[in-house]
């Protein structure tokens, strides 16, 4: 590998980047562009990566022994043609890290909400003392980055993402499900087709985890079953709130451990760890002593229930939630560590056609809230749906303190407007903001 010149289109991406660190930690030459510099391309180049942020084919190296790309690129770019034209290798980050897992025991973690969090998790209960290459959708502040390599890993670590059906190159040791609500119907159509997908993922996976409340939705031969249900082979009780601590017990087919302690917030992260704990103890038998400590020392995802600014006078969380269940989940943890005080929702609707097809959830969701505060939609990859704006979405809100603010305008009007817990949620560009917000 040490003398493969590697191109990445899009390398700035959450897994794209992971890929390009993997590739520079097995000596590679990696190149790159993106649209525009960012944290994660700063520690690329200071890895070694060769990153431009111009679509300009003249800053391509004369050979390229592979091209990965992001779907996120359109095919009319510029280098994509380029590398068309030259008849250049290209392949899906989702096929690159398909090829990479199945060089190395693989446990993965899919779902439509939880799947961050959990990978970050089984892979902070591995590392080091089980080495791994752990490839996760966020950064996990434990390593400060989304991906983490130990010295000749003997597990992989993967984030699973159904978008693009790109967890269908796996083929996993174990798999993790932690979810499948309706999302990302651009590409499914129904909830049954993303449901069917995710079959499949389960069954190309040798030995299969799954929520309890989903477990009738999925055959496997091989299938352990975790929630808050006493009929699950993981089953968490005996919950205790507070905020960033959390206290459970866990009956396991092969045991119980009694007041588990995890620096975290709201319920859904008691069953992330669950399916964490299922996962390292099925591969690897890891001791109740280092999953106590390991639980006890987990700093948690960058944007997921972060807290930003925590004063007496002034709460501040951030989170990458962008689904209605996603925001239902977030918000109501929110409520129950902080029933007296005013909650200010402020969320970028992800996408038109999510937008779209989850308006009338998202409304109900948002109006949970004391204030809503809409930001226009952030687009991505899609074009404009006519009609589907965040005016349209904010008439569904039925909370009447609520108020459409362009970017530009939202720190001045907070700096107006003092607050006393503020949420924001959507996984666009709204953490951009994140600065701003926390210095008023």
């Amino acid at each position: 590998m040490s003398n493969k010149t590697i191109y990445f289109l899009g390398i700035g991406g959450i897994g794209m980047s992971a890929l390009a660190q993997y590739y520079l930690h097995q000596g590679a030459e990696v190149h790159g562009y993106d649209l525009t510099p960012s944290p994660i391309t700063e520690h690329l180049t200071e890895m070694g990566a060769k990153i431009h942020y111009d679509e300009n084919c003249s800053k391509i190296p004369a050979h390229v022994d592979l091209v990965i790309y992001t779907p996120a690129v359109p095919k009319s770019h510029a280098e994509y043609q380029y590398f068309i034209d030259h008849d250049i290798q290209l392949l899906k980050r989702s096929q690159v890290l398909g090829m990479l897992t199945d060089s190395h025991p693989t446990l993965a973690v899919a779902g439509t909400h939880g799947k961050t969090t959990t990978t970050a998790l089984i892979t902070h209960l591995l590392s080091p003392e089980v080495p791994v290459a752990g490839f996760i959708g966020g950064i996990a502040k434990n390593f400060d980055s989304n991906f983490v390599y130990n010295t000749n890993p003997q597990r992989a670590v993967v984030e699973a993402d159904e978008y693009d059906r790109s967890f269908l190159t796996l083929h996993p040791l174990a798999a993790v499900i932690t979810s499948m609500d309706a999302d990302h119907l651009d590409i499914y159509g129904t909830r049954e087709k993303l449901i069917e997908a995710f079959g499949q993922f389960g069954r190309q996976s040798q030995h299969l985890i799954v929520e309890k409340s989903i477990a009738n939705l999925i055959s496997h031969p091989d299938m352990i079953t975790y929630g808050f249900q006493p009929e699950a082979d993981y089953y968490a009780y005996n919950v205790d709130v507070k905020p960033n601590a959390l206290t459970f017990d866990l009956r396991m087919p092969d045991g119980e451990f009694k007041a588990l302690k995890l620096r975290a917030n709201g319920l859904y992260n008691i069953l992330n760890a669950t399916a964490a704990i299922a996962a390292v103890r099925f591969s690897d038998n890891v001791s109740e002593a280092i999953i106590r400590e390991k639980l006890a020392t987990f700093s948690g995802v960058k944007r997921r229930f972060e807290y930003v600014v925590e004063r007496p006078d002034f709460i501040y969380i951030d989170d990458y939630a962008h689904h209605p269940r996603e925001i239902n989940s977030v918000l109501t943890a929110v409520r129950n560590l902080y029933p007296e005080r005013k909650l200010t929702c402020i969320f970028q609707p992800h996408l038109y056609s999510r937008t779209q097809d989850f308006g009338a959830d998202f409304a109900a969701v948002l109006s949970k809230a004391d204030r809503v505060i809409l930001l226009p939609i952030y687009p991505a990859r899609e074009l404009p749906i006519p009609g589907i704006t965040s005016e349209w979405l904010l008439a569904q809100v039925t909370q009447e303190d609520k108020m459409l603010l362009q970017k530009a305008e939202l720190i001045p009007y907070l700096k107006a407007h003092p607050q006393e817990l503020i949420l924001t949620v959507g996984a666009g560009d709204i953490d951009r903001l994140v600065p701003g917000i926390a210095g008023i």
